[in-house]
C-alpha cells in the first residue's frame, strides 16, 4: 500500500490553484469539477462538497496537520511569498533551528498550515 494523495478543502478553487502554482509550481493534472488533482499529489476540493459529504463544518487553522515543502533558496522563496501574497499570515517567520536548518511556517488562504524548510 502507498499514500496516493493529500486532500485539502478550499473556499475558492481558483485562488487556491493560483496560490499553489505561484509559490510551489504545482500544476493541475486532473480537473474533476469540485476537485483538482495537482502535481505532487495535492488535491484541492471545494469546501462545500467536503462539508456536505462529512455533514460537519470545516475548521480553518485547526493546527492538526501541515503541508511540508523543501526549498534550497529559502530566502528567495520568502521574498516571492511576500511579494505575491503581502498579507501572508506567519506562524513562524524565517528562522534557523538548533539543527541548522532554515524554515518558515505560514497559512495558505484557507488556513492550512504550510512549512517550507531547507533540505537536509
Amino acid at each position: 500500500m502507498r499514500l496516493k494523495n493529500i486532500m485539502i478543502a478550499v473556499k475558492d478553487m481558483e485562488r487556491a490553484k493560483a496560490f499553489y502554482h505561484d509559490l510551489f509550481g504545482l500544476d493541475v493534472i486532473l480537473d474533476g469539477g469540485g476537485n483538482l488533482i495537482l502535481t505532487e499529489g495535492l488535491v484541492l476540493q471545494d469546501m462545500k462538497i467536503w462539508k456536505e459529504f462529512l455533514g460537519k463544518d470545516v475548521i480553518p487553522e485547526n493546527h492538526s496537520c501541515q503541508l511540508y515543502f523543501e526549498e534550497p533558496d529559502i530566502e528567495a522563496f520568502v521574498r516571492k511569498l511576500e511579494e505575491r501574497y503581502p498579507s501572508v499570515r506567519y506562524v513562524n517567520e524565517l528562522t534557523t533551528g538548533s539543527f541548522g536548518k532554515k524554515m518558515v511556517r505560514f497559512y495558505d488562504p484557507d488556513g492550512h498550515l504550510i512549512e517550507v524548510g531547507t533540505p537536509g
